[in-house]
């Protein structure tokens, strides 16, 4: 039985040490700096100037690459105004020519005609490259991806190099001698430098064309569409699928399908993760459960005539609507986490065949929405996920008393209720920080500020605060254990799905086969050794900004003393640990009226968005007498969760063996009855689905 490996590949930097990003000013100046240099250029070249073309052209370059290698946002940006790499290297090599052509004697045009041709052929050359290289990607472009499946029979291979496949790097690299080659005419007036320097680049050129032409040949080419099609509905006949997680969504979604994975592996049976975007393959965790993705209908109706009984959904998508025609499937609605959002109880979920909820609370809030979920529908299931939550052990025991703040993002009604970050979060993080005693550990959303400007500013704005309160700290910092660049690395190696940098999807196809037994017990230890390896490295009193994927939300749970959040699912899963936690009310309403709005939030602390109530939160955490709300988290944790016997994976187990169940009953009643109707036809008696013939111009009777 596959089982998961639910960590993502290791970052090669610290990990420890927070991303670093460019900010508007510095974007502005690199853009800047290439524009100057495009202007001084055409300067040099119409004076004529030729120390200040030679400049100008070689700071041009020196641009061109530092903002390949530091802005490419920048990049993006002169693309949308039609100065793309293209046209800018065109601009740079025409304005050598123009600068050769004003230099010196007249009738120097006939002299550096040869020069001016010979540049025209490397341009023709980068364009035949660019269509060789369309049609190359376009045989490699497969109707089926996969992860963790044998793909030997389809004959894939390597991606060509990473240069040829990206027409601004291969123009850059390739036209660089030409360019250098001309840079030297203008400068010593010899026009052989130039011809040297432009045979250099044909060759580069005519070699690159060369290796992506062997490419087309039969015996090179993957398999084609159709025979990949008829290997795929043999791999569904051969493995059998009984259970799937289906998920369509955007690149920041991904978290939503990742927190599934491992209950899915769990389960009995033979389970498979089908998705529906490319990018999606490599976004999603690893795991050992085989991975197809399916991006167009026509491929994903092929389900239909397989063995998958069951799909769960963990989120709602536009193309979600396209699997759920497939009658021979039965649907249940699992959703990425609970909260009392309007969001956990979207009118949506009618679609769904069953939907499966944690526990009591939610099945009230279904009710009470009144959209169309009907009673017998909700399944209360657990959440499997909350085995890896450790349980309340008293209070802080050490110098530190650890929060996690882990606000939510803004969502996309503009309710200023939805997230914290934007009215309170200065407040709250200043006055956490303004007790001595508080080890911070700031943890946003990871779509904080996609919608609203005023989050993302927030956001910063905080990140800020806590980087200037860990200056101001002093203590001992424990050095980097040799244990965590270990664990990394295993981790590294185990969980790798990015492949080889310059990897295509093809390339990771095949670098991703079955996974070898027992590697899900090896990264499970690597797993426990990283992150035990990465909190002792930090010093007790250091704030920490967690925004990668490791450490884990419920790594920081196990951290934690106490919890900060918005009414979100975070607090759902918080109460598995039994731990005190808080609510900032940004909602506009009263304390009491924000409890009876919300009731997850009955056992919490509610804060105000001037963050007045902090201190005495505090005190109730490291006094647990003066804790007001235990007997409240116990039984609130009973509502959301639901009981701790049986264990949530067997409930989940459980729900999916009988909806099971019921797709077989299913099949099993459409068998007998197309039987039937076969076996009427063949005696000639009238069949359920005969034709009729439309009675009059309008085909109404």
């Amino acid at each position: 039985m596959p089982v998961p490996l639910f960590l993502r590949p290791s970052q090669a930097r610290d990990p420890r040490r927070p991303a670093v990003r460019s900010g508007p000013a510095v974007k502005a100046l690199a853009g800047g700096l290439l524009v100057a240099a495009f202007t001084a250029q055409a300067l040099g070249a119409l004076l004529p100037d030729v120390p200040l073309l030679l400049a100008a052209t070689a700071g041009s370059l020196a641009a061109e690459g530092a903002l390949y290698r530091w802005q490419r946002g920048m990049l993006s940006l002169f693309a949308k105004s039609h100065a793309d790499v293209t046209v800018r290297h065109v601009l740079r090599d025409l304005l050598l020519v123009v600068g050769l052509l004003r230099l010196g004697e007249q009738h120097r045009e006939t002299v550096y005609a040869p020069l001016v041709a010979g540049l025209l052929a490397c341009y023709a050359l980068h364009c035949a490259i660019q269509a060789v290289s369309v049609l190359v990607r376009r045989t490699r472009t497969l109707p089926v991806v996969t992860r963790n499946i044998d793909v030997s029979a389809l004959r894939l291979s390597p991606a060509p190099p990473a240069l040829l496949r990206r027409p601004g790097h291969r123009l850059l690299v390739f036209g660089l001698p030409a360019t250098g080659g001309l840079l030297a005419t203008v400068a010593t007036d010899l026009p052989v430098c130039g011809a040297a320097g432009l045979a250099v680049s044909l060759l580069l050129s005519l070699a690159g064309l060369g290796v992506l032409l062997v490419r087309l040949l039969p015996g090179r080419r993957p398999a084609g569409e159709q025979e990949v099609l008829d290997w795929f509905d043999a791999w569904l006949a051969a493995y059998r699928p009984t259970v799937g997680l289906y998920f369509s969504g955007g690149a920041s979604s991904a978290y939503q399908a990742n927190m599934w994975l491992e209950p899915l592996a769990k389960l009995g049976g033979r389970p498979v993760v089908v998705l529906r975007e490319r990018f999606m393959v490599q976004k999603l965790a690893a795991t050992d459960v085989p991975v197809v993705c399916l991006p167009k209908v026509s491929t994903l109706m092929r389900l239909e005539h397989s063995t998958l009984e069951v799909l769960i959904h963990p989120s709602n998508s536009g193309k979600t609507s396209q699997v759920l025609r497939i009658p021979t499937i039965r649907h249940a609605f699992v959703n990425h986490g609970e909260s009392d959002k309007l969001s956990s109880c979207n009118p949506y979920a009618k679609a769904y065949d069953e939907v499966w909820v944690a526990g009591p609370a939610a099945r009230e809030r279904y009710a009470l929405a009144e959209v169309g979920i009907e009673d017998k529908d909700v399944v209360e299931i657990g959440r499997p996920q909350l085995d890896a939550v450790l349980p309340y052990a008293g209070p802080p025991a050490g110098a530190f008393t650890t929060v996690l703040y882990a606000p939510t993002w803004e969502g996309w009604d503009g309710n200023p209720g939805n997230t914290s970050v934007v009215a309170a979060g200065e407040n709250l993080v200043r006055a956490l920080l303004a007790d001595p005693g508080v080890r911070l550990l700031y943890k946003p959303h990871p779509l904080t500020g996609s919608v609203d400007p005023r989050a993302r500013a927030a956001d910063l704005r905080i990140r800020q605060l806590i980087r200037a309160a860990n200056r101001e700290r002093s203590g001992p910092r424990p050095p980097a254990p040799a244990e965590l660049a270990s664990w990394s690395a295993q981790l590294e190696r185990l969980t790798a799905t990015a492949g080889r940098a310059g990897a295509d999807q093809v390339e990771r196809m095949l670098a991703q086969p079955a996974p070898e037994p027992g590697r899900a017990a090896a990264v499970a230890r690597a797993a426990a050794g990283w992150d035990e390896a990465y909190w002792a490295s930090l010093p007790a009193w250091e704030h920490r900004i967690v925004t990668e994927a490791r450490p884990a939300l419920y790594s920081c749970f196990n951290r934690a003393d106490l919890l900060i959040s918005d009414v979100s699912s975070v607090i759902s899963d918080f109460l598995a640990s039994g731990k005190p936690y808080a609510v900032a009310n940004t909602s506009g309403l009263s304390e009491e009226a924000f409890r009876v709005a919300f009731p997850t939030v009955a056992a919490a602390t509610v804060l105000t968005p001037d963050a007045a109530g902090v201190p005495g939160l505090l005190e109730a955490v490291r006094q647990p007498e003066k804790d007001a709300f235990a007997a409240a988290r116990a039984e609130l944790a009973l509502r959301l969760l639901g009981p701790a016997e049986p264990p949530a994976q067997e409930r989940f187990g459980a729900a999916v063996e009988r909806l099971r169940a019921a797709a077989r009953e299913h099949r099993a009643r459409m068998a007998g009855r197309l039987g039937a109707e076969s076996r009427g036809r063949a005696a000639g008696l009238p069949g359920q689905r005969r034709e009729q013939a439309p009675a009059g111009p309008a085909g109404r009777g």
